[in-house]
């Protein structure tokens, strides 16, 4: 049994824009970070990339957590447990994969396999990072109602 959220209620479309923009900002930090490091290009173009790779992640997140969502809402156990959060880290960070390795090598101008190799260093960061955070967010603003038992009839 989860412990009981510090800031309850929030659900919907507003609980996805809190996520997406405390998500991203922290993340555009990291990899712009990451991206000036194990590239020979700058801090500023690395950001620009960051910046870039933030946008499609944001549209993908919320593509992917809706469908995510929705699938979790017709589960007959609800609640995530570890097998569900690492599935969800999973398939969010591997759709990320075929649309950022293919750009990371355009604008880095390197090989696909090089990109590849790039990224998976962000790819084993995000993974963690996608987990902890999500297990945070939910502590702190609860489950989404997707996973919540439905309450018993009176």
């Amino acid at each position: 049994m989860e412990a009981p959220p510090l800031i309850p209620g929030l659900h919907g479309v507003r609980r996805r824009v809190v996520y997406v923009s405390i998500y991203e900002l922290i993340a555009i930090a990291v990899a712009t970070l990451g991206l000036a490091q194990f590239s020979s290009h700058g801090v500023a173009h690395a950001g620009v990339m960051a910046v870039v790779s933030s946008g499609i992640a944001v549209a993908w997140n919320f593509i992917f957590n809706t469908l995510f969502e929705r699938w979790e809402a017709r589960q007959v156990v609800r609640g995530r447990s570890l097998r569900r959060r690492v599935a969800h880290a999973a398939g969010f960070e591997g759709g990320l994969v075929f649309t950022l390795v293919p750009l990371f090598a355009w604008w880095f101008e390197i090989t696909l396999w090089q990109a590849l190799v790039m990224d998976l260093g962000l790819v084993v960061f995000f993974l963690c990072y996608t987990f902890v955070f999500n297990w945070g967010f939910d502590r702190v603003f609860g489950l989404p109602a997707s996973a919540c038992a439905a309450e018993p009839a009176a």
